[in-house]
């Protein structure tokens, strides 16, 4: 027997439940600075409920090659990455409408 989605009523495999809330869901790049004026690039708005964000730091962090964290609902990435951040997310299946840079 299909288990079936508690939000819409389908079966789990007809289920785009999980598609629609990830093009729904305002995502902010912006740039922070840390202790000793380090820069980093602070992903914020992605919902843990719905993303996995430790594979989408992890996916970032393979990309460009650096260090990061993903706690709290934000990805925090080291270095200034907002040129091409939004391309990257994109890629990964983000809406580029719901993507703003600061």
């Amino acid at each position: 027997m299909a288990v079936i989605c508690n939000t819409c009523g389908l079966p789990e495999d007809l289920c785009a439940c999980g598609e629609l809330a990830k093009d729904s869901t305002k995502i902010i790049i912006r740039l922070e600075t840390r202790r000793f004026k380090k820069k980093g690039t602070m992903i914020e708005g992605l919902d843990p409920k719905l993303n996995n964000l430790e594979t989408v730091a992890k996916d970032l962090k393979n990309k460009y090659a650096c260090g990061g964290t993903a706690k709290e609902g934000y990805v925090f990435l080291q270095g200034d990455h907002r040129d091409t951040i939004k391309d990257t997310l994109i890629n990964l299946g983000f809406a580029a409408d719901t993507i703003e840079l600061h």
